[in-house]
């Protein structure tokens, strides 16, 4: 069984953001990166423990070949998106999150 997913709201504007400095990058980059978002986030979502606990139950999956990693929780019922941050923000920056 997967769990749903469901993410916070900055979540949602960091992705939108990283798909925007993509796009404007290169037309068509940035929908490269949602694709490989939601490869990871499927994978997540089959297996959510592959990834190990970083801080406080919150692990960290990269989003290969780009520079990102997505931040997340394993609930009861959901798996919780925290962040998705480029990987030079260090694992800091999503902290003030949880």
């Amino acid at each position: 069984m997967t769990l749903p997913v469901a993410y916070l709201p900055q979540a949602h504007d960091d992705i939108r953001a990283a798909h925007l400095a993509y796009e404007q990058q290169q037309t068509g980059r940035g929908a490269r990166f949602l694709d490989a978002l939601r490869d990871r986030l499927d994978q997540i979502r089959a297996t959510p423990a592959l990834y190990g606990v970083l801080h406080r139950n919150v692990r960290a999956a990269p989003v290969r070949p780009f520079s990102y990693i997505v931040y997340y929780r394993v609930e009861a019922a959901r798996i919780l998106i925290i962040a998705v941050q480029h990987a030079k923000r260090g694992n800091r920056a999503w902290r003030g999150r949880i």
